[in-house]
């Protein structure tokens, strides 16, 4: 009997997602039905394999995204995480399986009891970060748990980055995901954490001048800032009472300093539109921000207000942008600074079809074991292998594919909405990426808990 995944949503990370399934349809008996509202843009190697079928799907059309949803055995959700909710109360309603790679909403954790009295799985959080990340904690955080330890510090962080051979730009950045989730990193509430039993709150404003400093072996030195509310994963992990609880995204040293720049011009703000956007210069956009003045430039002006001098690194990486450029214009109506910000930047930060990303996950445990403060360091680096199959396709969509499959075959089993956060989960799954290349490197090293020098302090 032929089982069918509908995966909804084929965007820049699924390409490893659509091969992995597409290579196992043969002995899984599966066919794959894509549902996008451009199908069209689906690459051939997908759109023609005799075990996939490619179809327009508008998911604001509720009876053709049921209908879809009804033809499956399994659905895979690969849309803004906004947009879940409409397919799970279809897959509630007609009792199938979800997954997405997308943080838990409150409307989605709604359903989790009507989930549960159905004995369906709708998994969640199962992609990088957040996935991999709940994933690689958990198997550590267990395994001391389990030999009697008593956990102290969990200091978890991720990057999606542009691997060395492809660092061209005076950021040391590139575009690897979606770019509107980049502009608006850090939006939304200050960020919450916990260092040495002190509540910690850092401010919008204030985010990317508060770093804290990371070593890779063989990649150099890496800057973090802290994310969202990480106090949110304490009940999950079995943190409750852990001194130290801190979770970040990683960039390349320097990176945060200069993204300030945008954020004390306020060109990060999406909650006004610029009426006259279309058709505006870089120039014309940059200078928004700043004073009038009947004499200065807009570069002297943007020097002044942001006390730049002339031969300072970050006036290089302005001018990197092209910001001053008065034929240049931006096509969007009716747009926000943000977005008018993320225009401006995917013309320089881009990836070339031959260029490479890479992802960098960075774990801290610090416990107590019969008496003695331990810690260990865990760290993963992943190199991708050009602009279509990226380093952040491949994590983001291999678990996802992976978690499918387990669902799909009876091997996942306890249902409710969720994240991968159980051996039944995370044991399969990380066992298998290993075989694709994606695994964690662990170093014992001398317990080191509250760092004065870092973002914690």
């Amino acid at each position: 009997m032929v089982r069918t995944i509908l995966v909804i949503g084929a965007g820049k990370s699924t390409s490893y997602l659509l091969d992995y399934l597409l290579k196992k349809s043969k002995e899984e008996n599966l066919q794959i039905l894509i549902g996008d509202l451009k199908p069209e843009l689906i690459p051939s190697e997908f759109a023609n394999h005799p075990n996939c079928t490619v179809f327009a799907l508008d998911i604001f059309n509720d009876e053709a995204r049921k209908k879809a949803v009804e033809s499956a055995s399994i659905v895979v959700s690969m849309l803004p995480a906004s947009l879940h909710i409409k397919v799970a109360e279809d897959c509630l309603l007609l009792k199938k399986h979800l997954i997405t790679a997308s943080y838990i909403s409150k409307e989605l954790k709604a359903l989790d009891e009507q989930v549960k009295k159905n004995g369906l799985v709708f998994m969640n959080e199962i992609g990088l970060d957040p996935g991999i990340d709940h994933m690689s904690a958990m198997e550590i955080i267990d395994r001391i748990t389990e030999a009697g330890g008593k956990m102290l510090l969990f200091e978890s962080f991720t990057g999606g980055l542009v691997a060395p051979a492809s660092d061209t730009n005076l950021w040391h950045y590139k575009f690897t995901w979606n770019p509107r989730n980049v502009v608006l990193a850090g939006q939304g509430g200050a960020a919450k954490f916990i260092q040495e039993g002190t509540y910690k709150y850092i401010p919008y404003q204030k985010l990317f001048r508060r770093t804290e400093f990371l070593d890779i072996e063989g990649y150099g030195t890496f800057e973090a800032y802290a994310n969202r509310d990480s106090l949110d994963y304490r009940e999950a992990y079995g943190l409750q009472n852990v001194l130290t609880l801190y979770r970040g995204t990683i960039r390349r040293v320097g990176f945060s300093k200069a993204w300030q720049m945008f954020v004390i011009l306020g060109m990060t703000d999406d909650s006004y539109t610029i009426e006259n956007s279309e058709g505006m210069s870089f120039r014309e956009y940059v200078n928004l921000f700043l004073p009038y003045s009947p004499t200065d430039s807009v570069e002297l002006k943007l020097r002044h207000y942001l006390k730049i001098d002339q031969d300072d690194i970050m006036w290089g990486k302005l001018l990197e942008l092209n910001l001053f450029d008065h034929k240049r214009k931006i096509p969007l109506k009716n747009a926000s600074p943000a977005q008018m910000l993320q225009y401006i930047l995917e013309q320089s930060w881009t990836l070339q079809e031959d260029e490479k990303d890479m992802i960098v996950m960075y774990h801290k445990f610090g416990y107590e074991l019969n008496g003695e403060k331990k810690q260990i360091d865990a760290n993963m680096v992943v190199i991708g292998e050009n602009r279509t199959y990226t380093a952040m396709s491949k994590t983001v969509g291999l678990p996802v594919a992976m978690a499918t499959l387990q669902i799909l075959n009876g091997k996942i089993t306890t249902p409710g909405v969720q994240i991968p956060i159980r051996k039944e989960v995370y044991a399969p799954i990380l066992s298998e990426l290993k075989t694709y290349g994606i695994h964690f490197k662990e170093y014992q090293v001398p317990y080191l808990g509250y760092n004065p020098d870092s973002v914690a302090g």
